[in-house]
């Protein structure tokens, strides 16, 4: 099948190359000059484990292009997604002004029946006024369908190549056939392609991203609440996952989610009821919980050396919202170095993959290090942000002698106190009580 994907940022990118990988012929949009000719010569704008040699394999055997000639791609696809950026505007409604603006050159310059679906997350609604925005542009037949993605960053090649289900929704039957078509050597495990109404679909994407980012603020809650009580939070997270109405998965307390969709998908459902006349009390206070937590690093450090940290120097290792991959947008992280940094602290910063992004938020504010153990280099304590695997099994011994003070703030919980006590470290995690060190 022809398809044309408008959009390389992150869900664009990894759709279209995976549909390409599946067979398809896939031209990807983009009217960034410098981000096309870079995705040609197979330099790939985001860490995505996988995504790379998926690129340049597809690249290399013709299915996968990249150009900036919208009329061209649409004039040759059958199937045209609409993966643009949707941002927070101020009110938190979904800035789709580039939607309307890809949805208009579709429909002028179409030449026959086309699939039009936006794999954007878009609120409800949108397909249906795209509908009648392009009706008025086109006298060629077309249909919109929504499609929205499921994908995880650092697990987006996975979760697209083998979903847990596909979310179609439309009205045409010709166009739903097509999206099974398409997506058939995706679910050949038997897992569901989900039929239903475009508004049905759109809801689907942000009742599935609200529930999530609930979870995460509701264990966050009952992190602050067993410090207060004396309880250990993993012992009741795992006293609560194995009930099956619950399950295991987003029961991991921490210091808040972050990144392109949790944070901007709760605000635009607050927003969504508010246009409807509904307050969303539960959401607002999900959002609440969140901006509360990114700061809770910063308050255990204030609470152990004092409001005034001028001449101490602290290490932070994990800077991307979540490992695996190089976002930093609304990531914990930068909420808890602009706490240390407003308070007179210095900082050394370590990612795996995102210090090139970090240099455009923190700018030479904070130093910057290729390896953990680099960062720890005098600091009177070190701070754990993001759970990359490379941190849960670290040298201890090296790092007390790399650190003034063996001080771990640690925002993921990736070490047991006990086993910290005996290692001679002062410990505070996220819902357990802190540790002092014995040796």
């Amino acid at each position: 099948m022809k398809l044309c994907v408008v959009g390389t940022g992150y869900v664009g990118l990894v759709a279209g190359t995976c549909f390409a990988e599946s067979g398809n012929d896939v031209v990807c949009i983009d009217n960034v000059a410098a981000k096309v000719e870079a995705l040609r010569k197979g330099q790939v704008p985001i860490y995505e484990p996988g995504l790379a040699e998926l690129i340049s394999r597809n690249v290399a055997e013709g299915r996968l292009s990249f150009s900036m000639d919208l009329a061209d791609a649409v004039q040759r696809s059958l199937v045209c997604f609409l993966a643009v950026g949707t941002p927070s505007a101020d009110s938190g409604a979904a800035d789709l002004s580039a939607v309307w603006s890809v949805a208009r050159e579709i429909a002028r310059t179409m030449d026959g029946y086309r699939v039009i679906v936006t794999k954007s997350t878009v609120p409800v609604g949108t397909g249906e006024r795209i509908r009648t925005l392009m009706k008025e542009l086109t006298q060629h037949p077309f249909d919109v369908v929504s499609n929205p993605e499921f994908m995880k960053e650092g697990a987006a090649i996975e979760d697209f190549m083998k979903p847990d289900r596909v979310v179609i929704g439309g009205s045409s039957a010709r166009a739903i056939e097509i999206m099974r078509e398409l997506y058939d050597p995706f679910v050949r495990t038997g897992n569901p392609i989900l039929v239903m109404d475009n508004a049905s679909a759109e809801m689907t994407k942000y009742a599935a991203n609200a529930l999530l980012a609930t979870r995460i603020s509701f264990m966050n809650e009952i992190a602050n609440l067993c410090e207060r009580v004396g309880a250990d939070v993993d012992q009741v997270r795992r006293g609560i996952g194995y009930d099956r109405r619950i399950g295991h998965h987003f029961l991991f307390p921490g210091v808040g989610y972050g990144g392109s969709c949790f944070p901007k998908d709760v605000k635009a459902v607050i927003h969504t009821a508010q246009e409807r006349g509904m307050a969303f009390p539960l959401l607002t206070a999900v959002e609440d919980v969140n901006e509360a937590q990114k700061r809770r690093l910063v308050e255990k450090v204030v609470a152990e050396f004092g409001e005034n940290l001028g001449g101490r120097h602290f290490a932070v290792w994990g800077l991307a919202f979540k490992p695996k991959t190089d976002d930093m947008r609304e990531a914990p992280a930068i909420t808890a170095v602009e706490g240390l940094l407003a308070r007179g602290a210095t900082v050394a910063v370590h990612d795996p993959e995102a210090l090139a992004e970090a240099r455009k938020v923190f700018g030479t504010r904070v130093s910057y290090h290729r390896t953990n153990y680099d960062a720890l280099k005098e600091a009177d304590a070190l701070l754990i942000v993001t759970e990359w695997n490379e941190f849960r099994r670290p040298d201890f011994g090296r790092m007390k002698q790399l650190l003034r003070r063996a001080v771990i703030f640690d925002g993921r919980n990736l070490y047991e106190p006990e086993t910290m006590r005996e290692q001679g470290f002062t410990y505070f995690p996220i819902g357990r009580g802190p540790t002092r060190a014995t040796a």
